[in-house]
Formats: C-alpha cells, sequence, structure tokens
C-alpha cells in the first residue's frame, strides 16, 4: 500500500505519474482524509492524557476524603470521548486505506507515453520466424488431427475456454513445466514450492489483485470459509513472507513454482476465442524475487533473461517489448513484455511479462527488511513467466510443423518427453 504522504509530497508528483497510467489521483479527497486522521490521533492522546490525570484527582480527591462525584463524572466522560475518537480513527483509516489500497503503482519515467501495446519500445529480437513453403495450421488444428488436443471435450466438461490435452500432449505438457523448473532451479538459483492453489482475501490483496480485480478472480467458499483460486503463482509466492521481517544480507531470494493458473478473463469475451490463447485455467512456472529496493531495477533485466532462457533453448523466435506507462499491470512500476512469433496469426504474441514492482507490494503485504547493523531497509518484489505451458506449446508445435503434418520437437526438450516427434496420425517416434 502507498505512503499517503509519499503521494501528498510535491517532490514525488505522483498525480502526474499517475496520470501517464490513465489514473486520476484525487489529492483532495486524499489530503482530507490524511488531515483528519492526524487531527483525531492528536486529539485522542489529548483526551488518553487528560483521562489519566482525571483518574489521579479521583484518586488523590478520595484520600483526602473530598467529594469525587464530579471528578468520576468528568472522568467518565473522558473515556466516552476516548471512545468515539477511536471510532472515529477506524472509520477515518478505513476510508484511507480503501483509497489507497485501490491506487496503482507509480510508472518509473523512463516509461514510454501511451496506453496500448502501439506505443511499447521494442528492446530485442531473438532468433528469426520461421517460413514455409506449405499452408501453415495453427495449433488448433495440428493438435486435434494428431489426436492431442480436444476441446470439445474440454466445452463439454467446464465449458469453453478449457482444454483437454491426452498422450503426446499431455506428456508434452508435462515436459514443459519440467524442463523449465530445472533451467530455473539447476541454472539460475531459483528455490522450487510447491503452493495452494486456493488463498485467503488477504493474500490476494498483498499483491495487488485485490480489491480492484475481484470481478477477474474465481473466488470459492465452504460455509464462511472465503477462498479465491490462484491467477498466478506470484500471489502464493510473494505473500509467503507477508508480515516478516527479512535479513536483508540473504537477499536476493529467487522462489519458483509450477501451479495452475485461474482467471475468469473479465471483459476479454470475443477475443482469442480459439484454442489455447486464452484459458479460463491453465498452468504456468513462475518466477519471483525479493531483492533491496535499490537495486530492484538491476533485478529486473536479470530476471528478464530468466525468462527468456527456456524459448531460446527451445529455439522459439521472440522479441522484447518495454511497455508504456498506461499498459502496465496495476502492482508494476515498470514491464518488460516477451512475445513468441505465431506462424498462424503472422504476429509476436505475450508469452511472459517481467515485472519489478519495487516497494509497491512489499508494503501492501508488510514485508520489511533489515541488516545486520538493526537498519531497516526497504524489500522489493519481481516477477516474471517463466514459462506458461500453454502458449509455449502453442509456439512450439506450430513454429516446427513439417511439411508432411508432423511436428519436430528441438533437440533440448528430447529427454524430457522421451520422443522427438509427433506424427499427424499421433503416433510418436
Amino acid at each position: 500500500m502507498h505512503d499517503a504522504r509519499l503521494l501528498l509530497d510535491p517532490a514525488t508528483d505522483a498525480a502526474a505519474k499517475l496520470r501517464r497510467r490513465g489514473y486520476v489521483l484525487d489529492t483532495d479527497r486524499l489530503g482530507k482524509l490524511v488531515s483528519r486522521r492526524s487531527e483525531v490521533i492528536g486529539q485522542g492522546d489529548q483526551a488518553r492524557a487528560r483521562s489519566k490525570k482525571a483518574a489521579a484527582d479521583v484518586q488523590a480527591a478520595a484520600r483526602r476524603g473530598e467529594d469525587i462525584t464530579g471528578l468520576r463524572e468528568e472522568a467518565r466522560q473522558l473515556k466516552v470521548r476516548i471512545g468515539e475518537l477511536e471510532e472515529e480513527q477506524r472509520e477515518v483509516e478505513t476510508e484511507l486505506n480503501e483509497l489507497l489500497l485501490g491506487i496503482p503503482n507509480l510508472p518509473l519515467d523512463e516509461l514510454p507515453d501511451g496506453a496500448t501495446e502501439e506505443y511499447a519500445e521494442e528492446v530485442r529480437r531473438w532468433g528469426t520466424p520461421p517460413e514455409f513453403d506449405f499452408e501453415v495450421l495453427d495449433h488448433v488444428d495440428l493438435g486435434e488431427r494428431a489426436g492431442f488436443l480436444d476441446l470439445g471435450r474440454a466445452t463439454k466438461l467446464s465449458g469453453p475456454r478449457f482444454a483437454v490435452f491426452k498422450n503426446a500432449g499431455a506428456r508434452l505438457e508435462r515436459a514443459l513445466a519440467a524442463f523449465f523448473l530445472d533451467i530455473h532451479t539447476r541454472e539460475h538459483g531459483y528455490t522450487e514450492f510447491s503452493l495452494p492453489a486456493l488463498v485467503t482475501r488477504q493474500t490476494m490483496t498483498g499483491t495487488g489483485q485485490l480489491p480492484k480485480f475481484e470481478e477477474d478472480l474465481f473466488r470459492t467458499g465452504v460455509a464462511e470459509r472465503e477462498l479465491f483460486l490462484i491467477p498466478t503463482a506470484e500471489v502464493p509466492l510473494v505473500n509467503l513472507h507477508a508480515g516478516e521481517l527479512l535479513q536483508l544480507e540473504d537477499l536476493p531470494l529467487r522462489y519458483t513454482a509450477h501451479t495452475p493458473c485461474f482467471r475468469s478473463e473479465a471483459g476479454s469475451y470475443g477475443r482469442d476465442t480459439r484454442g489455447l490463447i486464452r484459458q479460463h485455467e491453465f498452468s504456468k512456472v513462475e518466477l519471483v524475487q525479493f531483492v533491496e529496493a535499490e537495486k530492484s531495477r538491476e533485478a529486473l533485466e536479470e530476471i528478464l533473461t530468466h525468462a527468456e532462457a527456456p524459448l531460446q533453448r527451445l529455439g522459439l523466435a521472440y522479441r522484447v517489448i518495454k511497455l508504456p506507462a498506461g499498459d502496465i499491470g496495476f502492482s508494476a512500476q515498470i514491464t518488460y513484455d516477451v512475445e513468441v512469433w505465431m506462424p498462424s496469426q503472422q504476429t509476436y504474441r505475450e508469452i511472459s511479462s517481467a515485472s519489478d514492482t519495487g516497494v509497491f507490494q512489499a508494503r501492501r503485504a508488510n514485508i520489511r527488511g533489515k541488516g545486520k547493523d538493526g537498519k531497516r531497509g526497504a524489500v522489493a518484489t519481481l516477477n516474471a513467466s517463466g514459462l506458461p505451458i500453454g502458449r509455449t506449446l502453442v509456439a512450439l508445435i506450430e513454429q516446427n510443423q513439417q511439411a508432411d503434418g508432423s511436428i519436430v520437437l528441438p533437440e533440448a526438450l528430447v529427454p524430457y518427453t522421451g520422443f522427438s516427434k509427433i506424427n499427424k496420425d499421433g503416433t510418436i517416434s
């Protein structure tokens, strides 16, 4: 959660920064709430001091044998007033916190202006998009023809935007997850976690999914217990340290997990309705880092290369773009998108986002840092997809389709799948 004082500090220029991402900061309301909170806290402190003195006066008068009726009434009224001020403080702080929780992170000045991807800044490209001298099929046609993708039965089970994989498809999913995790744990130094897919409202609030994006989440509950299905492993990974004091000398911490992810895709109906690009349920390997705040920008460049590494091992052509200020996520202060080439669409599509959230999530989740000297230091969090299984599979089979209808797998993946080729009829070799 933001520090209200920093948002109101002219030196921060928060209102102008937030306008770049399309958010209008109500500085008048914010200022009034901050002032009223300070006033109420001050009045409460004064009332408690007077109450303490009144209690002492009652005791002293009683020892002297004096009539204490008036003094007792004064002490009683002060206690009532203290209760009223404490209730008003709670109300003001609740309103202030609700306002602060809905304010997105401040974008870094280096981001280009604009609210859509067309304003993004291309950083680099890797690989050459394949060219074909035959009719290119999309992943749906390739998968259903070979029998390893069944969208029809998925719809029967759960409705649209779900998928069923079988045989080579199911093995390929499993292989990709293991492949990604091995790269990140063995080469990049990430600690692997197995995590719950259901988390509390407080956990979702810590990473910024709530309260603003509740319509994008799947919520469940048994009796009075409310839980949310995670949209990404970033949520539980970051909140592993919620409410904790981290030792700065232990940073950076690098965490990864392969989990199912659930998204309602509210507002996206009519977009990417065919195939695996936009699903309600998919699986993904996520990367999260905890670093000292002043090192977060440097760490972003590192975590970005970690997200790119599996694509390079698989030989998949992609590009990296820096998103404009109006297109970054709620919790991010800067985001790079990695976009992989999709032959059937003849364009690059997002496969990973690498974001530096600065101290934004750490403040919301109350994650603090302390050095060896005992001094407090700010902790920053970063995240990146490393990678989603479905979208990687889409790019993999589309970029590696052959004229005879088969799909040839990259050599790096063969030890994980146990086969190097999916034939047109679905058999493997």
